[in-house]
């Protein structure tokens, strides 16, 4: 007879899951996904958006040709980039090599085919989308992260802070100033640890939706189009 309490859809087992989640060190991956979503955002918009305000100003004297051919370049060398990063932290594998793109300049001839490739690669319009929706993500994981991960260190803290001299121990407006207050705070603390990783388990398997939504789908359009 099968013991039903560990079935996968099972209460213990869903209790399990949910205890567990410090425990899997693709909690861990995911957080570093997130960290870095920020910074990386940041640098993606400042560098493809000076490129392009640059380029596209300086079109009207031909000087702007080359700046925006080499934005386009460095963006797909983010989607590229983006790509990795979603397989080794997210294991999410998007379709798409954005690698095999040939860079040749050495004659008229070879920039202007260079010019056209690099034009006509899907990824490299889906990857200026994804920088600015990179940037947007970022921002908003950041402060999420770290509002979260600041109020359960608030609430862990209170046991051992509660009553030390001279201190006042406070969460919001409510004063803690008993060991039953500062021990129930702890316990929220706790789950909302366990919460708030849940919580970024999602919005990282968000991100790595998006970046194969973005460049996945411009790769699959493309092998579409050519068959």
């Amino acid at each position: 007879m099968s013991d039903h309490r560990w079935s996968p859809r099972s209460p213990v087992a869903a209790l399990a899951r949910f205890v567990g989640v410090p425990f899997d060190a693709q909690t861990y991956r995911n957080l570093a996904y997130l960290l870095l979503a920020f910074p990386l955002g940041i640098a993606y918009f400042t560098v493809v958006t000076t490129g392009l305000s640059t380029g596209l100003g300086l079109l009207v004297t031909f000087a702007g040709v080359p700046i925006v051919l080499a934005t386009l370049v460095v963006t797909l060398g983010i989607s590229s980039f983006e790509r990795r990063l979603a397989d080794h932290l997210l294991d999410v594998e998007v379709d798409g090599d954005d690698g095999g793109i040939e860079l040749a300049f050495g004659s008229v001839e070879e920039a202007i085919g260079t010019t056209k490739r690099v034009l006509t690669a899907p990824a490299a319009w889906t990857g200026l989308l994804l920088v600015g929706l990179k940037f947007v993500y970022g921002v908003v994981a950041f402060t999420a992260l770290v509002t979260a991960f600041a109020v359960s260190a608030t609430l862990l803290a209170a046991p051992a802070l509660y009553d030390a001299p001279g201190v006042t121990y406070t969460f919001g407006p409510y004063v803690v100033d008993t060991l039953g207050e500062a021990v129930a705070g702890g316990g929220l603390g706790v789950l909302l640890v366990l919460v708030s990783l849940h919580v970024t388990n999602g919005v990282a398997r968000f991100g790595g939706f998006l970046t194969d939504a973005l460049l996945g789908g411009a790769a699959r359009s493309a092998e579409a189009a050519d068959a």
